[in-house]
C-alpha cells in the first residue's frame, strides 16, 4: 500500500480515464432510472497539484493543463472540463478532482455511489473531500480500508438495475490483472448486465493482451471492449508507455462519441513518436 496517487494526479492516464467515466456517467444520466456506481479503488478523492507530492513529478502539466489549454474540445468532454474548472474557480489549475468526486458532482437524488479505500490514511481523506462538498449527497457511501476487489463480490447486484462498476487498482502487485479479472468474474455471476470499467498501465502491450482475452472468456467477445492510448511507442518495457480502458457492456453513449474524443485527446496528450490509440473489441 505505498502507492500514491498525488504524485500522478492529473497526468495523461487521468485525463484518458476520466473523460470515459465521465461520458459513461453522462449517458447513464440520461434516462429518469435511478443509477448506482462502484469505486473500487476510490483514492483521496482530490489531489493539490501545487502540493509537494504532485510538484516533484508534475505530470499534470503534461496531462490536464494541456487539455484546459486546448482549442475547441469535443462537446463529450464538456462535463469533465467543468468539473476541473468549478474547483479552479480563479483559473489557476490547483485542484484536480479524482473520480470519486467526479462520480459524486454526476449523481441526482435518486442516483447512488460507494467509494472504498483500502489505504487508511487515504480513506481519512477521501471522506473529509467528499463530505465536505457533498453534504447533502446521502447517496454518497464511504468504505475506508476496505478492499475494493472484495467489495466487488459482496456489493452486487446493487439496488439500482443500472450503473457502473469503476475499477482502477494501482498496479502495485503482480498479480494485478488476475485479481481484476476475478473481480470482473465474480462482479458477472452476480450484475451480467452491468458497465465494467477496467483502467490498466501500458508498459508491455503483450501482458495487456493476456489479460483481454481472459476477460473475453468470463463476458462474451460481443461485450467487451478495450480503448488503448499509446504516448509513445513502446520501445522501452519498463516505461508507462501507456494506458487502457476496458470496458464489459459498454454504454451506446460511449461507443458515439468514442472517435471524435480519442482522436482529439491522442496528439494532445503525445509524449514522443508513435503515439496512437486503438479501440478493439477483443477475440
Amino acid at each position: 500500500m505505498n502507492y500514491r496517487h498525488s504524485y500522478h494526479a492529473g497526468n495523461f492516464a487521468d485525463v484518458l480515464k476520466h473523460s470515459l467515466q465521465m461520458i459513461c456517467l453522462d449517458y447513464l444520466r440520461q434516462k429518469d432510472k435511478p443509477f448506482w456506481v462502484l469505486d473500487t479503488h476510490a483514492g483521496i478523492g482530490m489531489y493539490d497539484l501545487r502540493g509537494e507530492q504532485a510538484s516533484k513529478t508534475a505530470e499534470w502539466e503534461q496531462g490536464i493543463a494541456r487539455l484546459l489549454d486546448a482549442e475547441n474540445p469535443p462537446a463529450a468532454l464538456s462535463a469533465y472540463l467543468d468539473c476541473v474548472r468549478v474547483l479552479n474557480p480563479d483559473g489557476e489549475l490547483r485542484w484536480y478532482p479524482g473520480s470519486p468526486w467526479l462520480s459524486a458532482r454526476q449523481l441526482r437524488s435518486q442516483d447512488s455511489l460507494v467509494l472504498c479505500e483500502l489505504h487508511p490514511e487515504d480513506g481519512g481523506l477521501l471522506e473529509q473531500n467528499v463530505r465536505r462538498d457533498f453534504r447533502s449527497a446521502g447517496s454518497v457511501k464511504v468504505m475506508t480500508e476496505t478492499d475494493g476487489y472484495g467489495a466487488v463480490k459482496a456489493l452486487l447486484p446493487p439496488p439500482a438495475k443500472r450503473g457502473l462498476v469503476l475499477i482502477d487498482p494501482p498496479f502495485e502487485q503482480r498479480d494485478e490483472f488476475i485479481q481484476a479479472s476475478t473481480a470482473l468474474g465474480q462482479g458477472l455471476q452476480r450484475w451480467a448486465n452491468g458497465t465494467y470499467a477496467v483502467w490498466y498501465p501500458i508498459k508491455d502491450p503483450l501482458n495487456v493482451g493476456v489479460f483481454h482475452k481472459h476477460a473475453v472468456r468470463l463476458a462474451g467477445a460481443d461485450k467487451v471492449l478495450a480503448v488503448d492510448l499509446m504516448i509513445r511507442a513502446p520501445h522501452d518495457r519498463t516505461r508507462l508507455n501507456g494506458c487502457g480502458m476496458f470496458f464489459i457492456n459498454p454504454p451506446y453513449g460511449l461507443l458515439q462519441q468514442l472517435t471524435e474524443v480519442m482522436e482529439f485527446l491522442t496528439p494532445l496528450l503525445a509524449q514522443g513518436e508513435g503515439a496512437e490509440w486503438r479501440a478493439t473489441w477483443p477475440a
